[in-house]
């Protein structure tokens, strides 16, 4: 079959790769110069299976309340006259309920853990190389109520699978020695040794090339407008080209990975997706004394943030900004991630030295990305990953081929239509 996947993310570049692969003719389009300009550019570098405890949980709304007002908070709410941010609002408060929370972290374990299968899978077909680091992901807590709090949820996710071991500040200080400045603030920790971290950037720019070599076509600064819909069915991608010129492309089978811009398009077509933006920040820190940084990549839990050691760099990345599509840096943010990534690794770099960015996180209330096939006949979803895009890219990519191929997934994920 012939089909146009829109957008050169990791979620659209990986569904590209594997849908070439299963002996699809695959265009790919985007509005950037090169694939992975935006959500996909400059992210934490985690893939963090452990990470499966929904945003929605039962003390999310408590932790709202306690942040409100503070312009630095982990979680950032700016309420606006925008009736998409309120539906968002409502279905996430309905999401913190424990029933539902539990639910969605079964699925984003199991998405999870498949699409680190995936991504070692790949690395090791292509030979890929993206500063990779696969020493594991060290969660520490400096706040004795959350390293409480997340006990449980540690057990629950050994029990499915992801062995997330509890460990002392001790064994902290061992596995990274980094960590030997804040040790004595560290009230207690989780380490999950299957997971790793990477650049995504390089990985997806490298992946694309890949892609293209075996068929794959890329056209960029190509700028999708509607889909067109025909009798239950879509019967062409309406584009704007650079120079100006509009046309209509068609296939037999079309994926939607535009991350949050999917949400205004497919409403368009009279799809409605609950996905919102919610802006994350990084800091990228160049090292000047590389024994003052951590190998092991980190989750800050009490400050929300992750680092990750990417080659000669530090990424630290983490936030939540729930403000519409505003890419507009916050300068006070951007200090906090700096200054926290500083006291926690003191002379590993320099405040100044920092380069910042921010991206889209195309989040849904529950945090379980939308995979599967429409209502609309030959429309394919592959969006609303949040925080976990590159974590599920791989998965996420090969399933969505697998269905578009109609076959079975391998594996068991709530995906949408025929095969969920």
């Amino acid at each position: 079959m012939r089909v146009i996947v829109l957008g050169a993310g990791v979620i659209g570049v990986t569904s590209a790769w594997y849908l070439t692969r299963a002996g699809h003719e695959v265009a790919v389009l985007e509005r950037n110069a090169s694939p992975a300009c935006e959500t996909s550019f400059a992210n934490g570098g985690q893939i963090s299976v452990s990470h499966a405890e929904p945003w929605a949980n039962p003390s999310a709304p408590w932790k709202v309340l306690k942040w409100l007002g503070r312009e630095d908070a982990p979680l950032l709410f700016r309420l606006r006259a925008d009736p998409a941010q309120w539906r968002w609002l409502w279905r996430f408060m309905l999401e913190c309920r424990a029933s539902r929370s539990r639910a969605n972290m079964i699925q984003l374990l199991r998405l999870g853990t498949y699409s680190r299968e995936c991504l070692q899978q790949l690395r090791k077909e292509l030979g890929l190389e993206y500063d990779q680091r696969c020493e594991g992901i060290l969660h520490f807590y400096t706040n004795e109520q959350e390293f409480d709090d997340a006990i449980e949820p540690a057990r629950v996710m050994r029990e499915l699978g992801c062995e997330r071991h509890i460990i002392d500040r001790d064994e902290v200080v061992r596995i990274e020695p980094a960590m030997a400045a804040i040790a004595p603030r560290i009230v207690g920790a989780t380490y999950t040794s299957e997971d790793e971290s990477g650049d995504v950037h390089q990985f997806t720019t490298t992946v694309a090339k890949r892609a293209q070599s075996v068929g794959a076509v890329f056209r960029h600064g190509v700028r999708v407008q509607a889909l067109r819909v025909n009798g239950g069915e879509i019967d062409g991608v309406e584009v704007a080209r650079e120079d100006g010129g509009y046309e209509t492309l068609r296939a037999d089978a079309y994926v939607v990975a535009m991350g949050c811009h999917s949400t205004a398009l497919l409403a368009a077509a009279g799809i409605d997706v609950p996905v919102y933006p919610a802006k994350g920040y990084s800091a990228t820190l160049p090292l000047i004394d590389p024994s003052k940084a951590p190998v092991v990549s980190l989750t800050d839990d009490e400050y929300k943030l992750v680092f990750s050691r990417l080659g000669d760099r530090l990424r630290v990345a983490g936030t939540a900004e729930l403000n519409g599509h505003g890419l507009a840096l916050n300068r006070t943010r951007c200090d906090a991630i700096v200054r926290r990534a500083l006291e926690v690794f003191p002379g590993c770099s320099r405040a100044e030295l920092a380069t910042f960015w921010a991206g889209l996180r195309p989040a849904t209330p529950g945090n379980v990305p939308l995979i599967g096939e429409s209502r609309l006949r030959k429309l394919f979803l592959n969006t609303g990953h949040g925080t976990l895009g590159w974590t599920h890219a791989c998965g996420s990519g090969r399933a969505l081929a697998d269905i578009v191929s109609a076959r079975k997934p391998e594996v068991d994920f709530r995906f949408l239509g025929a095969a969920s």
